[in-house]
């Protein structure tokens, strides 16, 4: 597993072995960034379901600003870490150690709100998905324009609309994953 591009390129990220962590293949990465946009120009993201951080530090060496790092096992934020400081972006990043579907008041505290939000959970909590957005929103935590990307199983569907004001507006599949993009219906 590596950067794709950007300032960190080429950088190989480590993930602890074992079951607790499915980094995103190189192959989804790279696409999935086409997709949103090859490179950024600032902008806050949060990376729920962390692990090893690719997809938060991917979008950091793209040109984010910033980026949260929502991950609840300890030794798989203790990887993060590593990836984080061997990249050099530590100092545009934040690790909270919490469970996903707990984190909004927590962000809320912080006082953040993100551009982008990456939603990569086990496949076999994908279902959850949906709730996870309808946290995001109800914490007020998505900026007017944010985007919502979405990594699941290819035998997870997901709405086409969440809580009344996010939409799919995109999918797509490589193999058994697929991706599902989402935004505010008022942007679209």
């Amino acid at each position: 597993m590596r950067v794709i591009s950007g300032s960190c390129k080429g950088m190989r990220l480590r993930a602890v072995n074992g079951l607790t962590t499915r980094p995103t293949t190189d192959k989804v990465k790279e696409s999935l960034f086409n997709i949103i946009g090859p490179y950024f120009d600032g902008g806050n993201v949060l990376d729920l379901f962390a692990g090893s951080g690719g997809l938060g530090i991917e979008a950091l060496s793209r040109g984010a600003d910033r980026a949260c790092f929502i991950e609840k096992d300890g030794q798989v934020s203790q990887m993060l870490k590593q990836n984080l400081d061997f990249c050099k972006l530590a100092s545009q990043a934040k690790i909270i150690k919490i469970d996903a579907a707990r984190c909004g008041q927590t962000l809320v505290k912080l006082g953040m709100k993100f551009d982008y939000v990456f939603i990569d959970p086990p496949y076999k909590m994908a279902p959850k998905i949906p709730d996870l957005i309808n946290e995001l929103v109800a914490h007020a935590l998505l900026e007017e324009d944010g985007l919502i990307i979405c990594e699941h199983g290819d035998d997870t569907e997901l709405p086409e609309e969440i809580g009344g004001q996010i939409k799919q507006f995109r999918q797509a599949k490589y193999g058994i994953t697929r991706i599902s993009l989402y935004q505010k219906e008022s942007y679209l």
